[in-house]
């Protein structure tokens, strides 16, 4: 028997923290709570967010996408469930070297190569594409299980929503650009779950127009 359902989703990127600013990888090992500009991003999105009805909030577990996400959830008196699957990208052995231009050329041929085709190229002591793609996947059912019809927002982080809307909303008119998934961006896709395969249409990218003044200042994204 086919089951079919459809919600939508608000990918909200984290507000600021210090390694926006020092430009270091950040997987598991760093892990920064929100700089002050970062707690006003979350601040103005909650404003903007406080009328949707929402129906429930997942983050990453890393600091500053789970402080976003409870800033945002406080007018909606909803929990934020904590989804392991939502971690940004595995960069395995770069977290642990300093963010020089070098290192992120690194990084910037891995994620190129994935974009051209190659989702077998791995950061070495961390994962591929398939396997971001695949924890993807996971975090997104745990997201929309036994949902249909409802609003989820899910606090994460610009690379894995990248790659995410990349995969599962191929029909987009546009390729979404990285480089303007700023902090405290709002993404929306309908999702569509068919039996584990899922669609998604991509509504709106990256919008900041609810940010305002100190929390519109956009930082200047590493150079990849």
């Amino acid at each position: 028997m086919s089951t079919i359902s459809t919600n939508t989703l608000y990918l909200v990127r984290h507000g600021e923290n210090l390694a926006n600013i020092t430009k270091e990888f950040s997987y598991k090992l760093v892990d920064y709570s929100l700089t002050p500009k970062g707690v006003l991003q979350a601040e103005q999105t909650s404003i903007f967010l406080k009328d949707l009805p929402l129906d429930a909030i997942y983050a990453s577990p890393l600091k500053r996408a789970a402080e976003t996400g409870e800033i945002i959830a406080r007018p909606h008196h909803l929990p934020v469930e904590i989804v392991e699957d939502f971690r940004e990208i595995n960069v395995g052995d770069l977290e642990k070297m300093a963010p020089t231009l070098e290192n992120w050329n690194r990084y910037g041929q891995i994620y190129t190569a994935w974009a051209n085709g190659h989702p077998e190229e791995r950061f070495p002591g961390g994962e591929n594409f398939l396997e971001l793609i695949e924890r993807s996947r996971r975090g997104l059912l745990t997201a929309i299980h036994e949902r249909s019809n409802q609003r989820i927002l899910i606090a994460a982080h610009g690379g894995i929503f990248i790659k995410l809307v990349n995969y599962f909303c191929r029909e987009a008119n546009a390729q979404p650009d990285y480089r303007l998934m700023h902090n405290c961006s709002i993404t929306e896709i309908e999702l569509t779950n068919n039996n584990g395969e899922m669609h998604g249409e991509l509504r709106a990218w990256a919008s900041i127009s609810h940010l305002s003044g100190e929390a519109a200042d956009v930082i200047e994204l590493p150079p990849i």
